[in-house]
C-alpha cells in the first residue's frame, strides 16, 4: 500500500475506531449496572481487574526487562489510585443510580487531571481552563441534585466524581513516574497489582448466593472487552494519532453510556442528566481547546 493510500485509510479508520472505543467504554457502565447487584462492588472489581490484566499480560511479558524490582511498589500505589479504588466507586454507584450517571461523571476526568496538575504539580491552568472547571463542577452539582424514580442519586454522583478525581491523580502520577515505559505493559502491571491488592477484600465480600449467567457474562465483558481490549485499542490510537486526538473519545463515552442504558435497560434520560451532561461535555471541550 502506498503512503497516500495508507493516509486515506487512516483518515476514515480513526473516527471509526474512536467511535468503537467510545461505545465500548460507554458500555462498561451498562455492564456494571447489570452485574454489580449480583456481585457487589468489590468482587465485581476483582473480576474486572483480573481479566483485564490477563488480556494485557503479553505486553508486560514482552517488556518485563524494563520492570525492575524497585518499580513494583510504585506500580501498586498508582494501580490502587488509578484502577482499584475508582472501579469500586463506579461499581458502588452502579448499584444506586442509572448507568448514564456514572458515564457522565466519568467525563470529569479531563478537568480533574488539569486541576490536580495545577494544585500539586505546578502546572499552569489559565483563565479558560479555570472557567471550564467551574462549569464542569456546576454540571456535577446539577447531576447530583437530580432524582431517578423519585430517589436521590446524589451519593452515586459523589462516588463517580470522586472516582474521576482519582483518575486525575493517577494520570498525573503515570506521566511523572512511569514515562518511558510501554503504556500497555504499564496498564497490565497496574491492573495486576490492583487485582492482588483487592483479592483479600473480594474473597471476604464474595456473595453467598449464586450469581446469574447474565451477571457473569457482563462481568466478563467488563474485564476482557472494556478493560483489557479497550486499553489495547486506546494505546494503538495514541501511537498513531497522538494523545490529544485520542483523548477526544472522552466526548463519546457519556453519550454511548446513556444511549446503551436507554436502549438495553430502559433507563430514562432525565432533565438533570441532560443539562449536566451538556455542561460537563462543554467544559471538557473548552478545557481541551485551552490546553492546545
Amino acid at each position: 500500500m502506498t503512503p497516500l493510500a495508507q493516509a486515506r485509510t487512516r483518515d476514515w479508520m480513526t473516527p471509526l475506531e474512536l467511535a468503537v472505543l467510545g461505545a465500548i467504554w460507554g458500555a462498561s457502565f451498562l455492564f456494571m449496572r447489570v452485574s454489580a447487584k449480583d456481585f457487589g462492588a468489590i468482587p465485581l472489581v476483582e473480576v474486572r481487574l483480573a481479566l483485564g490484566s490477563l488480556v494485557l499480560l503479553p505486553f508486560l511479558w514482552r517488556a518485563r526487562a524494563q520492570f525492575g524490582r524497585g518499580l513494583w511498589p510504585k506500580l501498586a500505589i498508582i494501580g490502587a489510585i488509578n484502577s482499584a479504588i475508582p472501579f469500586m466507586l463506579f461499581a458502588w454507584a452502579a448499584q444506586r443510580a442509572p448507568a448514564g450517571v456514572g458515564a457522565i461523571a466519568n467525563a470529569m476526568t479531563v478537568l480533574f487531571t488539569a486541576l490536580v496538575g495545577f494544585l500539586f504539580f505546578g502546572e499552569k491552568i489559565g483563565t479558560r481552563r479555570a472557567i471550564a472547571l467551574l462549569a464542569g463542577f456546576a454540571g456535577v452539582v446539577v447531576l447530583a441534585s437530580g432524582k431517578t424514580a423519585g430517589v436521590s442519586i446524589g451519593w452515586a454522583v459523589v462516588a463517580g466524581a470522586t472516582a474521576a478525581f482519582l483518575y486525575g491523580i493517577g494520570i498525573n502520577l503515570v506521566r511523572r513516574h512511569l514515562t518511558g515505559l510501554p503504556p500497555a505493559a504499564v496498564a497490565a502491571a497496574t491492573l495486576g497489582m490492583s487485582a492482588l491488592l483487592t483479592l483479600p477484600f473480594a474473597v471476604a465480600e464474595w456473595p453467598q448466593h449464586s450469581i446469574g449467567t447474565v451477571s457473569w457474562l457482563s462481568a466478563a465483558m467488563l474485564g476482557v472487552l472494556c478493560t483489557g481490549a479497550a486499553f489495547v485499542m486506546y494505546y494503538r490510537l495514541i501511537a498513531r494519532i497522538g494523545a490529544s486526538r485520542a483523548s477526544t473519545v472522552t466526548y463519546l463515552v457519556p453519550l454511548f453510556g446513556v444511549a446503551w442504558a436507554w436502549m438495553l435497560l430502559g433507563e430514562a434520560l432525565t432533565l438533570s442528566m441532560g443539562i449536566a451532561g451538556a455542561m460537563i461535555l462543554a467544559s471538557v471541550a473548552i478545557s481541551q481547546r485551552a490546553a492546545k
